[in-house]
């Protein structure tokens, strides 16, 4: 039987291993599959053997989502259509426990595809909870140099793609004159809004219709929405979101979520349009994960 002490130490850490296997594994359920197999797994380990249980739960959980990455990489393979991260909310950011912000931004996570999961495991390790190369290394199973490594290849793959970033008020700026643009139609505002190099992503998960592939460049992007506009506004209720650390807005129909939009943006406008629109990760959305439990 666990003791009380070995449970206070799992449900105090619960919300940073959340924030580890989310951000490995770009879905919540997934990630919530990985900590309740972290907690049986610790509910049956001798406790008298653990140093440091911090560094113990931080282990399994990486080690466990790596797991999880492999077999996850080859679903998406199939997924249809565009894939996007799991949105999660974090408003007060009760969802993650993060310490800092890195590698949390929808836009961000979908980057990180790009890596093998070894890569995204050291880079989140580094970059999101700062923690040394030489537990990093224990906890992916290369040593303290082959972490660092691991850090350095992430860097090198995302250093074209990881633009700077506007602050959060120019965030929210620009996403309100984008939602006010598109609900309108206005051709105009949405080229002025949306740089030239632009990219729509769309997540439909084969449930709802969607783009199948990224729509390119900022004039496209306006003319779909401007195609779309009537229908897809029509009677909507807009509701301001914090979603992955970002401001963005969640639309609905009698209190039913339909889409949500964020956007991400650099210092020529918006670069990344990004929908959910999969009703499962919307509804999954509206049901936080509770992270004490």
């Amino acid at each position: 039987m666990i003791t009380p002490p070995a449970q206070s130490h799992y449900h105090r850490l619960r919300p940073r291993l959340f924030g580890i296997a989310y951000r490995i594994l770009g879905s919540v359920a997934e990630a919530e599959d990985v900590l309740q197999e972290v907690w049986i797994r610790w509910q049956d380990y001798p406790h008298e053997r653990v140093e440091n249980v911090d560094a113990f739960l931080a282990t399994t959980t990486t080690r466990l989502a790596l797991n999880v990455a492999e077999s996850a990489r080859k679903r998406r393979e199939t997924y249809p259509g565009q894939w996007l991260p799991d949105p999660v909310d974090t408003s007060s950011d009760p969802a993650l426990g993060a310490e800092r912000a890195e590698a949390l931004e929808t836009a961000v996570l979908l980057l990180l595809e790009r890596l093998t999961p070894t890569e995204r495991a050291a880079y989140v390790l580094r970059e999101a909870f700062d923690y040394p190369y030489e537990q990093i290394g224990a906890m992916v199973q290369q040593s303290a140099a082959g972490a660092r490594q691991l850090v350095s290849r992430a860097r090198k793959h995302l250093a074209g793609n990881l633009r700077s970033r506007v602050d959060a008020t120019e965030q929210q700026r620009l996403l309100d004159a984008f939602l006010t643009a598109a609900r309108g139609g206005d051709l105009a505002a949405l080229e002025d809004l949306l740089a030239e190099q632009a990219v729509s992503y769309s997540d439909g998960g084969g449930r709802v219709r969607a783009a199948k592939l990224p729509i390119l460049g900022g004039d496209k992007i306006a003319r779909v929405i401007r195609a779309f506009s009537p229908r897809f506004w029509e009677g909507a209720v807009v509701t301001p979101r914090q979603v992955n650390g970002a401001a963005a807005a969640m639309l609905s129909h009698d209190g039913v979520p339909y889409a949500l939009i964020t956007v991400s943006a650099g210092p020529d406008g918006i670069d990344r349009v990004l929908w959910h629109l999969n009703p499962d990760k919307l509804s999954q959305l509206q049901a936080v994960p509770d992270l004490a439990g």
